[in-house]
């Protein structure tokens, strides 16, 4: 199975004193010995070095980098995803709803990945099966 990985999944596997770690890691772990397939976009990479960064140092991100992008595709986004996130982010006109997740599902359903690891809600509301 394909799994796209958000935000929302990468920060708790780093930071061991959020209180989704324990779930996020187990999660995983058991993924990884299944051979699931992670994929991401480099705009969650950019999103996700940020947020590390700023709330747990560059040591942190370090560990994001060597021990966990690693095993992740990364897809790039083009200036068509782009452009058609863009759109239907002021569409929704919801506050918190980012221009990140937005591109998230429009990459998501152009190459037809169904499963997010996520603890977002907005891919629930976006029809994909949420994991774990």
């Amino acid at each position: 199975m394909v799994i796209f990985v958000d935000t929302s999944a990468f920060y708790p596997l780093i930071d061991r004193d959020d209180q989704l770690h324990e779930k996020a890691a187990r999660f995983w772990i058991d993924a990884l010995e299944s051979d699931e397939v992670f994929v991401t976009n480099n705009y969650i990479v950019v999103e996700s070095v940020t947020l590390i960064q700023r709330r747990l140092g560059i040591k942190a991100v370090r560990v994001f980098v060597e021990d966990i992008l690693p095993v992740v595709n990364i897809r790039w986004v083009n200036e068509a995803v782009h452009s058609i996130a863009l759109s239907s982010m002021l569409m929704a006109s919801k506050r918190n709803l980012s221009l990140v997740d937005c591109v998230s599902f429009e990459m998501m359903r152009q190459v037809g990945i169904n499963h997010a690891f996520t603890f977002d809600r907005h891919f629930k509301q976006q029809g994909f099966k949420c994991l774990p």
